[in-house]
């Protein structure tokens, strides 16, 4: 989820019913070579809480210290490791889910990050169930993890050769939780209330985490707890939809972060595409989006499909 769970995003889905968030992950190496570049990933407000905040590496000393480092400059509710990433540029360089295939050096980074850390925040972990089909070793990563102290951990149905591709394997996720006394949260095709629902109906999960459906659906999570508590939800009306698209490009013009408001809405393209899964004339309207450069273009196309449930005009002048 780099470069979707940012700070203006993470808010959003808070707003929205989302009762625990983890940053975009980040490099403990560059957290101590490059800190202020790096910092930015990792900034959150209280209204957040409880969030977290995801390092990746392979070096336990490293991690620890780029923990402790984080901890300084304003206390995240708990640090998460990723052990899950499948990126090839990641898992190049050791970290994400290749840790899955040297249970020594899953326990190393755990160790490192959990004796740093000490009693300030706990450290969770997020893994994959494993590097591919014929070394599924989820329950004994999770074991090792615990057993370092990891408080809490996440699983992902898929293996690092899956990718995102297939069916993630709920079966194993609740192999886990059933094999350690800490929470374990299950990730991996959850994209609706109902899926929710069924989850921690039929496995021992504690929780369930939703990552690459909210990237065009942030109103699963009202969904969730409407499905939760009452049985019913009520799908994101198009209004609705289309004011939190414009209200998310006016918070991340008015962040700062990503330039001015071209560079913010250039960087923006990708995202706002996700959100249009559903809306009338979906695929003309990716196509102008494409090349959005300003809010006011994107609040001309909101209200072209509020008036007639078109595209709007073309973006592009």
């Amino acid at each position: 989820m780099a470069g979707v769970t940012d700070f203006v995003f993470r808010g959003l889905c808070k707003e929205l019913g989302a009762d625990v968030m983890v940053t975009e992950f980040v490099s403990a190496e560059g957290i101590l070579q490059a800190d202020g570049r790096t910092r930015k990933y990792t900034e959150f407000t209280d209204e957040q809480r409880p969030v977290g905040v995801q390092l990746f590496g392979a070096d336990g000393e490293r991690l620890g210290e780029a923990a402790k480092k984080i901890i300084d400059w304003k206390r995240p509710d708990f640090i998460d490791l990723n052990y899950g990433c499948p990126v090839n540029k990641v898992v190049a360089r050791n970290g994400g889910s290749s840790l899955l295939k040297d249970c020594g050096l899953v326990a190393s980074v755990a160790e490192g990050v959990v004796r740093a850390v000490g009693d300030q925040v706990p450290v969770t972990a997020k893994i994959r169930i494993g590097w591919d089909s014929t070394s599924v070793n989820a329950v004994e990563v999770a074991r090792i993890l615990v057993d370092c102290g990891v408080s809490s951990v996440t699983v992902h149905g898929r293996t690092r050769s899956q990718g995102y591709g297939g069916e993630a394997d709920w079966d194993v996720i609740d192999a886990v939780a059933r094999s350690v006394a800490v929470p374990v949260v299950g990730n991996g095709d959850i994209a609706s209330g109902t899926d929710v629902v069924r989850r921690k109906r039929e496995t021992a999960v504690a929780g369930v985490m939703i990552g690459r459906a909210a990237m065009g659906n942030p109103w699963i999570f009202r969904e969730a707890h409407d499905f939760l508590t009452t049985g019913t939800g009520k799908p994101a009306t198009l209004e609705e939809r289309w004011g939190l698209v414009l209200r998310h490009c006016r918070l991340a013009v008015d962040s700062g972060r990503y330039g001015d408001e071209r560079q913010t809405l250039t960087s923006m393209r990708s995202r706002l595409m996700a959100y249009c899964k559903g809306f009338p004339g979906a695929r003309e309207l990716r196509q102008r989006l494409c090349h959005v450069t300003s809010v006011g273009e994107v609040a001309e196309m909101a209200s072209a499909q509020m008036r007639h449930g078109e595209p709007g005009p073309d973006a592009r002048f």
